[in-house]
């Protein structure tokens, strides 16, 4: 039997090679790059769009566990990852470039896996995932609401600028980790109070790209808020949050700045680098002119400007299952943002559940449905809990798993709380098969 994945990105890419492996053929579509989503820049696999991050890599971190999970359950993206690693810190950044192109080959060179570059706008009657991603196409998108008679929810994601590295001001700019942890990965640019005012008067004075009618009633996702919205809950917001300069002591002057912008490195060849949250939705030209008022950007050759978007995702708790399976009909699944789950490790993961459980249907064997003590399961119940009245998208996070006891004396104890955790899936899932 055959299996259609519908959508090359993170999540479908995933799916594929996880059926591939288990000797299922596979026809994946994409429409890029005969039909582009106005983000994506290539027509290549499993394109990193907003970030080049998958977030914390350490197991005491909700993402860093999601992780972890994905390596014990055989995910084959989360590998790929490891090795287009560059460095940031405590987190997983990876050479966005490096990674499209090994996820590219693996899946060119799969004899398993048919990828057919071409537009799916009808949810085709035989087995099929669905993994089309937050940009989903108008036609598809259409026909999905026909299935799930379901009105479909939005919210948008905004995408950060990016800088050659060559043009930034090391005059002015350093290299540090917050606390100084681990390899000095980031370049931090300094404020005082008074260019810090001056940029936030540019910042929230700048001209913004008008939305179309029918995106103004959208809600925007509360961890990717654009930074002019972020400014706009008032003046010290951006302070304590992507410009907080806690931890952050310029060498040179042994001090504390007022404000700090931080940028990442985006490529291996540490050419590149990304304005860590200031996805924005500026005019391009106020967009430079902000950049620029940044110390040590102040002649920054911007090599991509922010943009904004709308994602698209489906009201799952009404839809699917936990396994990732719809109700309504047991050869279809959905995978990815598509879903409701926000963020590239969740999208990956989510890939990774569908092609095992797809497989298992067509098999014809019990569905893998992960218990709440793992990260993964506690996503996917979450996403798929039928009592929520106004589902919003979700990342992982250790709110969602299930409870664990500590003693009286221990329950304010974070650090403890999540080794434990932590600790209780992957015993868990180091004894489970798939």
């Amino acid at each position: 039997m055959e299996v259609t994945v519908i959508g090359a990105g993170l999540a479908g890419s995933e799916a594929a090679l996880q059926l591939a492996k288990r000797n299922i053929k596979v026809k994946l579509y994409e429409m890029r790059p005969d039909k582009t989503t106005g983000a994506h820049k290539t027509g290549d696999c499993a394109e990193f769009v907003c970030s080049n991050s998958l977030g914390a890599f350490d197991t005491t971190n909700a993402s860093g566990l999601l992780k972890k999970e994905m390596e014990l359950l055989g995910g084959e993206l989360i590998k790929i990852a490891y090795e287009c690693k560059v460095p940031a810190g405590n987190a997983l950044a990876i050479d966005r470039e490096g990674f499209s192109e090994k996820v590219n080959k693996k899946i060119l060179e799969n004899p398993n896996i048919t990828l057919i570059r071409k537009e799916i706008t009808e949810i085709p009657q035989t087995p099929t995932i669905i993994a089309s991603g937050p940009l989903t196409s108008p036609e598809l998108a259409e026909s999905i609401k026909k299935f799930t008679n379901n009105d479909h929810l939005y919210f948008f994601d905004a995408i950060a600028p990016i800088v050659e590295a060559d043009s930034i001001n090391f005059d002015i700019a350093f290299r540090q980790n917050r606390y100084n942890k681990g390899d000095a990965d980031y370049i931090n640019c300094p404020m005082n109070k008074e260019q810090y005012e001056k940029f936030y008067e540019i910042l929230t004075t700048a001209p913004r790209i008008e939305l179309k009618e029918f995106e103004k009633n959208a809600k925007f996702f509360e961890s990717c808020l654009p930074v002019e919205v972020l400014a706009s809950r008032g003046k010290d917001t951006l302070r304590f949050g992507p410009m907080k300069p806690v931890g952050l002591i310029d060498p040179r002057t042994e001090e504390e700045s007022y404000a700090v912008v931080q940028l990442r490195q985006d490529n291996s060849a540490k050419t590149l680098y990304n304005i860590v949250g200031f996805q924005t939705n500026l005019k391009w030209g106020s967009q430079k002119e902000l950049i620029h008022s940044i110390p040590g950007l102040e002649n920054a050759s911007i090599l991509r400007y922010g943009v904004m978007h709308r994602n698209t995702f489906i009201n799952s708790p009404k839809l699917l299952n936990p396994t990732l399976q719809t109700r309504a009909r047991e050869d279809l699944f959905f995978a990815g943002q598509l879903t409701g789950t926000e963020g590239y490790t969740e999208s990956i993961a989510s890939g990774l559940l569908a092609g095992i459980n797809m497989a298992k249907f067509i098999n014809n064997v019990p569905l893998l449905m992960l218990p709440q003590i793992t990260m993964l399961g506690a996503l996917t119940h979450y996403i798929t809990n039928p009592e929520h009245d106004k589902f919003q998208p979700i990342n992982s996070n250790w709110g969602i798993l299930e409870k664990i006891e500590l003693p009286k004396k221990e329950r304010k104890n974070k650090k403890l709380k999540a080794e434990l955790l932590s600790n209780r899936s992957i015993e868990f899932l180091s004894g489970v098969i798939v």
